[in-house]
């Protein structure tokens, strides 16, 4: 079953996410990881907030192709859509700073999650991909993100080669991984060190530091909106609706 939970420990909100078998997120989940996030910024005994999925194998495989496929409509795609740019802009929006696990592959919309944390960690089997391009739409409410944390080339890379995987050691040189382990232990063991440290921080600088971290991003509520509603247009195509069938089709 899919679930979104929040367990707090010594100031350190661990938000995890789970969808066996590779954590991909329908709506109703990115609600719910929306408003954990929102409230865990909300909440006066946290200082800091790890974000992470269940499992062992994929960090988050982003949308749910089930929901793409039914979508019939505009507003329909564009609502769609707006669930990751929610996400996004609840991490930008949130005072506290966000840790993010990756523990495996992560695509389309979970590499946007990885670049909407304030400092990201993963291992080496952590590798990421834009697929969007292959479905004939394209990474435009990830975009900003990951504009924002691996440039324009590094993100033009990885929107062109949308059926390639980038590995974890790619990720960690363009900026998008600011450690990489050989384990999921070893990561495990130096998120545990690194949190503790950062939970025992004053309050008020790291809330200080997380607003110059994202300062010229104030205007993405309506950037983002902007950017589901052009998806939410080409998710309507033909092209679209065919390559998501042939994806499912593989899949199923």
């Amino acid at each position: 079953m899919n679930s979104v939970t929040t367990s707090l420990s010594n100031h350190i909100a661990t938000i995890t996410f789970s969808n066996p078998p590779h954590n991909a997120l329908p709506g109703s989940m990115l609600s719910e990881l929306t408003n954990a996030i929102t409230d865990a910024g909300n909440d006066t005994k946290v200082r800091v907030i790890l974000l992470q999925s269940a499992g062992e194998r994929s960090f988050c495989a982003g949308a749910s192709f089930d929901e793409l496929a039914a979508i019939s409509n505009m507003e329909e795609g564009t609502r769609f859509f707006m669930g990751f740019a929610n996400v996004i802009n609840a991490c930008r929006k949130c005072p506290k700073l966000i840790i993010g696990r990756l523990q495996g592959k992560a695509v389309g919309g979970g590499v946007g999650l990885a670049a909407a944390v304030d400092y990201c960690m993963a291992t080496k089997y952590a590798s990421v991909k834009l697929s969007e391009l292959a479905l004939g739409i394209g990474p435009f409410v990830v975009g900003p993100a990951l504009e924002r944390k691996i440039g324009v080339s590094a993100f033009s890379q990885l929107s062109m080669n949308a059926t390639e995987w980038q590995t974890a050691s790619w990720a960690k040189e363009k900026g998008l991984f600011a450690e990489v382990f050989d384990t999921v232990d070893q990561l495990d063991e130096y998120i545990a060190r690194f949190t503790g440290i950062l939970g025992t921080q004053n309050p008020d600088a790291m809330k200080s530091l997380k607003r110059i971290f994202w300062q010229g991003c104030e205007h993405w509520d309506t950037l983002l909106e902007e950017r589901a509603a052009v998806s939410g247009k080409l998710v309507l195509s033909d092209y679209t609706r065919q390559a998501i069938e042939k994806f499912k089709a593989r899949t199923d």
